[in-house]
């Protein structure tokens, strides 16, 4: 939409709410719903404040220290969430609702530069530098279960029933079990403006995946937000709850696979070329980079706890650091041919925040292009037997302190964002390793 037919919309009455919405670290939806009337008077040229807690808090909206840019001793102030009119859409799944992706600001008129998608901005700015323009798309598996979200809190998340008893990996009589769901999925994101692909089954009791069109890097972050949150809000409505976290049981888990490409000013290839794996010289760089940067970016793909319990050889969740032609054991895939080459990024799971991981991406891709990196051979067999390869980390501790001393992180993001998103790392594991598992009360409340 744009804001004429909002306008009209909203004096006709077929809109009557406008949802102001940010991503915060988490990858979440935040913000308000708005009177369409209001929104139209008030909120289209000043926006609308909101407590810059949001970007300071953790997976369960509770306070906590070490964030500079908003705490107790700062007095929790405001920022200011700024439409971007380009993400103007309606909301097929909630009655007579648009929504808008905000950018924020302080209040003084500066902009925040922990903020997901300005992080994502300007590193798409830095890439402009070299006359390129990234594009991207996120592949999201989730598991579906005939649960509702309120019965799956009170069962304590056990012994929940997934919607496929058996793997539907490609099974059309299995996904046909819910096709109902799905096709809403797919028709409602359709409807809100997004371009929906194909949806299949994967491997895991109840995974699919459904795959929307790539685009432009900063539109795949946006629809990547809005479709996550809408096929669960969509779920909630059908009596269903489906799950994005990386390993939700013992079996496979939920990855995001990132397509992901560079293009010239003639909006060519700018990684088509006659080298390695068809390769540009650019094309060579970039990926380089991205090798080069991948362990110390590696929080930024995968942000939580869980996401390390992903990584298990032979589980097509990748742990080493290679690159390989249509090679799934490789943490970079080449794939696709022509002007629709691609690399495919094969480590982040479904947690993850589709603006910092694609910010890390450009930042690996302008890396390894400036520093001028040669890329290494490709692996053209198993990967994962590659005992010189290096390899993703292993645990969440591990990739905060690769991050927090990251020079090229600091050079890249800042030396403000490095420790922001280092402190959001902290937090989680200051709060995991203060928590009694269900795994320590099964092995030590009787036998030790």
């Amino acid at each position: 939409m744009d804001l004429e037919e909002l306008d009209v919309a909203v004096d006709n009455g077929s809109i009557d709410t406008v949802l102001l919405a940010l991503t915060d670290m988490q990858g979440r939806l935040q913000g308000k719903r708005l009177h369409g009337r209001y929104f139209m008077n008030e909120v289209v040229d000043g926006g609308s404040e909101g407590c810059n807690y949001l970007l300071a808090v953790d997976v369960d909206m509770n306070t906590v220290d070490g964030y500079e840019m908003s705490s107790w001793s700062s007095g929790y102030g405001d920022f200011v969430m700024k439409p971007d009119f380009r993400t103007l859409r309606r909301v097929p799944w909630q009655p007579a609702t648009a929504m808008v992706l905000a950018d924020l600001e302080t209040t003084d008129g500066e902009p925040v530069p922990a903020s997901p998608r300005q992080i994502l901005q300007r590193q798409l700015a830095r890439l402009a530098e070299h006359g390129l323009t990234a594009y991207a798309g996120t592949e999201l598996e989730f598991v579906l279960y005939r649960d509702s979200y309120e019965e799956a809190f009170d069962k304590g998340y056990r012994d929940l029933i997934p919607a496929n008893q058996y793997n539907v990996d490609y099974s059309l009589l299995g996904t046909a079990r819910v096709e109902p769901l799905l096709r809403r999925i797919r028709n409602d994101m359709y409807g809100a403006g997004l371009l929906p692909e194909s949806a299949k089954g994967e491997c895991n009791f109840g995974q699919h995946e459904i795959a929307f069109r790539y685009a432009d890097a900063l539109t795949s972050a946006d629809q990547h937000v809005i479709y996550k949150n809408g096929a669960k809000e969509i779920a909630a409505q059908e009596g269903m709850a489906l799950t994005f976290m990386a390993k939700p049981n013992a079996r496979e888990g939920n990855s995001c696979h990132i397509h992901f490409s560079l293009r010239n000013a003639d909006d060519r290839s700018a990684m088509l070329g006659d080298g390695p794996g068809h390769l540009s010289v650019t094309g060579q760089r970039a990926v380089a980079g991205l090798l080069a940067t991948m362990r110390e970016f590696s929080l930024l793909f995968a942000p939580n706890i869980n996401s390390y319990k992903r990584y298990q050889p032979g589980s097509f969740a990748p742990t080493a650091l290679r690159w390989g032609v249509d090679n799934r054991t490789c943490a970079l895939r080449m794939a696709g041919h022509g002007q629709g080459m691609r690399v495919e990024n094969r480590v982040p799971g479904g947690d993850v925040n589709p603006y910092l991981a694609i910010a890390a991406l450009v930042a690996g891709a302008v890396h390894g292009i400036e520093q001028q990196l040669d890329l290494e051979p490709e692996v053209t067999g198993n990967a994962y037997d590659d005992a010189t390869a290096g390899r993703v980390p292993s645990t969440l501790r591990e990739a905060h302190d690769l991050w927090a001393a990251s020079a090229v992180a600091e050079q890249a993001f800042g030396a403000g964002v490095v420790a922001h998103y280092a402190n959001m790392a902290a937090v989680e594991l200051a709060a995991f390793d203060a928590a009694v598992t269900d795994w320590e009360l099964r092995r030590g409340f009787e036998r030790m």
